[in-house]
């Protein structure tokens, strides 16, 4: 379940670093520079399994045809695979999650064709919450 990027404690969930690049936005105002947007990637659907090992398929948009990616664990490491074979070179430089009571609040600093930016996501499910942030914080860079 996707939640909107609207409450000031996802502002106070993130890292340092973020609160202080984003100091004075409103709520609103810091969903639409970090959170998902719109561009040449998307998460076009969404399935956990739903057991420890953080299995995943994730179906993902990117400009003009879809990809399925499956993964059991990390989904940083499965992520990044897929963007690579995608075209998409994207280093994770941090990398900060937090449970915000019934959801999960994550924060990804990429770097993408020598840019960096953060991304964030809140979702119920921390795997989704992952991939939602890394393709907010791409598609922020100018994927």
């Amino acid at each position: 379940m996707t939640m909107l990027l609207d409450s000031h404690d996802l502002i106070a969930a993130a890292p340092r670093s973020l609160r202080s690049e984003s100091a004075g936005l409103t709520p609103d105002q810091f969903r639409d520079r970090y959170g998902e947007r719109t561009g040449p990637i998307r998460l076009g659907d969404w399935s956990p399994a739903g057991n420890r090992n953080a299995n995943f398929t994730a179906t993902l948009e990117f400009a003009g045809h879809l990809r399925t990616v499956v993964a059991t664990g990390n989904p940083v490491a499965a992520m990044t695979s897929a963007l690579y074979d995608e075209g998409y070179p994207v280093e994770i430089l941090q990398f900060h999650q937090r449970s915000t009571g019934e959801a999960t609040a994550t924060f990804v600093r990429c770097e993408f064709n020598g840019r960096c930016g953060w991304g964030a996501a809140l979702t119920g499910d921390g795997a989704e919450s992952t991939v939602r942030a890394m393709i907010a914080a791409l598609n922020r860079l100018g994927a």
